[in-house]
């Protein structure tokens, strides 16, 4: 029984077909082809074989890919990695930033600050000792000669320039001084309670908040990296992230926070060297 079936397996592998296309009306054969399983199936796999190929060859090797969902475009890889270095950038930035902010609340509290980009390491000391600190009669002279005329002078020598044009933030007396000896940073001008405080320039607001020693403080970052600070204030009438423009209100006037006898604004300036003399810039 089982041989009888393995014959009639091997009698239908066996067999053999004939492809032909004939004319209709003659019956000429045009085309004729013997075929069998076999090669039917052979002929079927490389054909297959072949097209698979050409198909992965255009997939991989042109831009007929970047309509296959699934695969990135080169338009989004170059997207990709800009955004990537702007992340890397905006990174940096909040970094400076945050060390920014960090000093500038360590002022307001009346804290040392503290330069963190300075390692001790770092510093070079000097052996003052192995200086030649011999002076000549003539250098003596010279410097005689320069301090005279420097002292009569008329043109502006200081170095300290600012391209902001600025305006008063109040108009009013001013009781006491920019003196950096003392750690007074700005200038403290008499007010009555709720007058308008206005912003010096356009600007960011950086902080808009109660401190204990100052009361209400609203900070204003400038171009130039040019920062306006304004302490003690009855209320702040901006927010941290406002944009204020120059004479806008940012606060009114007061008496608040630990470090004050009355009602009055402590006005400072600050550029990326440290603190400056308000009065140098502005009339008040």
């Amino acid at each position: 029984m089982e041989s009888s079936k393995k014959n009639n397996i091997k009698k239908r592998e066996s067999k053999n077909y004939r492809l032909v296309i004939q004319e209709e009306k003659t019956y000429k054969e045009k085309f004729k082809l013997k075929l069998s399983r076999t090669n039917v199936f052979l002929t079927g796999t490389f054909i297959s074989l072949i097209i698979v190929s050409i198909t992965t060859s255009i997939i991989f090797f042109t831009p007929v890919r970047e309509y296959i969902p699934g695969y990135d475009t080169t338009k989004m890889r170059i997207q990709a990695i800009n955004n990537l270095e702007k992340l890397d950038s905006l990174i940096n930035q909040l970094s400076i930033n945050e060390n920014y902010l960090q000093a500038v609340f360590q002022t307001i509290n009346g804290e040392d600050y503290k330069n963190i980009y300075t390692n001790e390491s770092q510093r070079i000391s000097v052996d003052l000792s192995e200086l030649d600190m011999s002076l000549r009669v003539e250098d003596s002279i010279l410097r005689k000669v320069v301090e005279r005329e420097d002292k009569f002078n008329v043109i502006e020598s200081e170095t300290q320039t600012l391209n902001l044009e600025m305006s008063s933030p109040v108009r009013g007396i001013i009781i006491e001084s920019f003196d950096v000896s003392i750690k007074h940073y700005g200038v403290d001008i008499v007010l009555k309670e709720q007058t308008p405080i206005k912003a010096v320039a356009d600007g960011i607001v950086l902080l808009s908040e109660w401190t204990i020693d100052s009361g209400h403080t609203v900070i204003v970052y400038h171009k130039d990296q040019l920062t306006s600070v304004y302490k003690h204030n009855y209320l702040s009438k901006v927010k941290t992230g406002d944009y204020v423009k120059q004479g806008q209100v940012v606060a009114l006037s007061g008496n608040t926070g630990e470090l004050t006898s009355g009602p009055h604004l402590h006005f400072e300036l600050w550029d990326s060297n440290g603190p400056i003399n308000p009065e140098d810039f502005i009339i008040f």
